[in-house]
């Protein structure tokens, strides 16, 4: 047996439906889509992921892949406003912060903001510093130590 012998089984290959030729096809005036709508229509119809308005499967499925977010840094925030409530000359640390109630958990570590006025001198150790916090620490006449 050779390739240009081979054929189709009897009854596995079907004549194409001729739509829109006359009145003996059956198959005229609007060619078997019915009467107006949107699947009427010439380049009408819905994608084949359209569920009918019903959220889509696409959607409904959950999230795959991956985040860094599980590996961001976090640190536990504390307002230079708030260290006013420490005594003047005071050495401010990570414990002292959490034994006040300032800090709840450490996370991975301390930050200090500038938000607010600080009033007292002080020697403050944290992690990190922004840059106006550094500022208010230093015109007060203390000054600030990172870990």
């Amino acid at each position: 047996m050779k390739l240009h012998e081979l054929s189709a089984v009897a009854g596995a290959t079907h004549r194409r439906k001729v739509v829109g030729r006359g009145p003996g096809s059956g198959h005229g005036k609007t060619s078997g889509r019915g009467e107006k709508g949107q699947k009427a229509r010439s380049g009408g119809g819905v994608s084949p992921w359209f569920e009918g308005g019903q959220t889509p499967l696409y959607k409904r499925v959950p999230r795959r892949g991956f985040s860094n977010k599980r590996f961001e840094t976090k640190y536990a925030i504390v307002n230079v406003s708030d260290l006013n409530r420490f005594k003047d000359g005071e050495t401010v640390t990570p414990e002292l912060l959490k034994e006040s109630g300032l800090v709840k958990k450490e996370l991975n570590g301390i930050k200090i903001l500038g938000n607010g006025k600080l009033e007292k001198k002080l020697t403050v150790k944290a992690n990190i510093f922004t840059n106006s916090a550094i500022t208010k620490i230093e015109e007060m006449g203390g000054s600030t130590e990172v870990i």
